[in-house]
């Protein structure tokens, strides 16, 4: 990288770190607060077979759905550099491509949903009748996922650019509209695990059209306009899928692990599995809120590079992730203390209550090993060294494995919680050993 002075609009200081990220925390503690009221709502019947149907539906779409979220980092990284460039054309095809694979990508899910049910159910053990629940949400879900897709891609789009705030109006949106019909349609309509997943699929459904409207008037004031040959070019199409495969392997290690966990926590019974997943949105609070600053880091880096500017990438790896630090101190705290009032809120089951509590601390430990590997992930995606991500998280995976093999058998549970810390710590371990390397390319 060819360094150049710092334009004042384009410092990387506090207040644009907090402009992105504060916006994004609002949005993102929505999701977990989701997946609150859904437990919430069927743990009011004393049935841990709901929770855990709840569950493993869950984590299903988050190999089918959830595994395309690298769209949404693939497409902030490769924006955010076209945004440093000033590349107005660029911008606009980055959008254009990141669509045709949601689009095409979400037909090929739903022409093939008979296998993945079988392959998905094959996969997870459960008790026949947390399984029979699960299919009822599975057959209700599948069906939005070309929207549910696009939505990745139109988030990735808005943040890339800078303009957080549309894409947090868009979330709150699909999140607010998705608690909403949710909890009617479980708690009014008594349509239990069927009605969970169809107000999901009208809450994603209308933040997807909403939002391709959205960036059609955002595109007409940009300027620019539509190159077939551009948006077509083999050099940017090998690029634009070179980043996004390798992020979903990235992301598909990923989710087998949470997938891996809550499986094991099921061959272990009901009500562990039911405290596993009531603990599990401890983390994925503490996962959202730290995400925000990952996200400031992935647009400021990514515009950083597009720019070719020294000071702005040093400062754009560095403050976010100061920012998250203090974030990650102050979940643990607050896990510690309110924890259990939170569990008996969650779930009246007795046993279950129980259990959670006794597996607890985990959760308090988790934020203050995994906000390494956040921002460095956040950091790598946005210079778009997607290489460096797969690899790294290949070998998380591997470590993770091993640990749960030597962990599960003595300690149980314990042992597969502790095994997810050392997840953490091997993705932050091998991602620094990435990081010279990426010092060097970019600098």
């Amino acid at each position: 990288m060819t360094a150049i002075s710092t334009p004042p609009g384009r410092r990387v200081t506090t207040r644009k770190v907090l402009a992105i990220a504060l916006p994004i925390a609002v949005a993102n503690l929505t999701i977990p607060l989701l997946t609150l009221a859904d437990i919430a709502a069927v743990g009011q019947v004393p049935d841990a077979a709901l929770i855990g149907a709840v569950a493993l539906g869950g984590v299903i779409f988050s190999f089918v759905f959830w595994g395309f979220s690298f769209l949404r980092m693939g497409t902030t990284g490769l924006t955010a550099q076209a945004f440093g460039a000033d590349n107005r054309d660029e911008i606009r095809a980055t959008l254009g491509r990141a669509l045709l694979i949601a689009g095409g990508a979400g037909l090929l899910i739903i022409i093939l949903q008979g296998p993945i049910a079988a392959i998905a159910f094959g996969l997870l053990h459960a008790s026949a009748r947390v399984e029979e629940l699960a299919r009822s949400y599975f057959a209700v879900r599948i069906w939005i996922a070309p929207l549910a897709l696009s939505n990745f891609a139109l988030t990735g789009w808005f943040i890339g650019r800078q303009r957080a705030r549309i894409a947090v109006f868009l979330q709150l949106l699909l999140n607010g509209l998705n608690l909403t019909l949710d909890l009617t349609f479980v708690l009014v309509f008594g349509w239990g695990v069927p009605g969970v997943a169809l107000g999901t699929d009208i809450a994603e459904g209308t933040a997807a059209l909403l939002g391709l409207y959205i960036a059609a008037r955002e595109l007409k004031a940009l300027g620019g306009r539509w190159r077939l040959k551009r948006l077509l070019d083999p050099v940017r199409l090998r690029r634009t899928f070179t980043v996004n495969r390798d992020i979903m392997v990235r992301s598909l290690c990923l989710i087998f692990v949470l997938s891996f966990f809550t499986a094991q926590g099921a061959k272990t019974g009901d009500v562990t599995l039911a405290a596993n997943e009531v603990l599990m949105q401890f983390i994925l609070l503490a996962a959202f809120l730290l995400d925000a600053f990952g996200t400031a880091s992935e647009a400021l880096v990514g515009e950083s590079i597009g720019a070719q500017d020294r000071r702005g990438l040093i400062d754009a790896m560095k403050l976010p992730g100061l920012w998250a630090l203090g974030v990650s101190l102050i979940l643990a705290a607050g896990f510690l203390l309110l924890g259990p009032f939170v569990i008996d809120i969650l779930t009246r089951e007795e046993a279950v209550r129980l259990a959670a509590r006794t597996y607890l601390p985990w959760c308090a430990f988790a934020p203050l090993v995994a906000v390494w590997c956040f921002q460095l992930d956040s950091i790598f995606i946005g210079a778009t060294l997607s290489h460096a991500l797969r690899n790294a998280m290949m070998a998380s995976l591997f470590v993770f494995l091993l640990a749960w093999w030597a962990l599960h058998g003595p300690f149980g549970n314990h042992g597969l919680w502790a095994a997810m810390m050392i997840f953490y710590f091997a993705r932050a371990a091998s991602l620094a050993f990435y990081l010279p390397g990426l010092l060097r390319r970019t600098l």
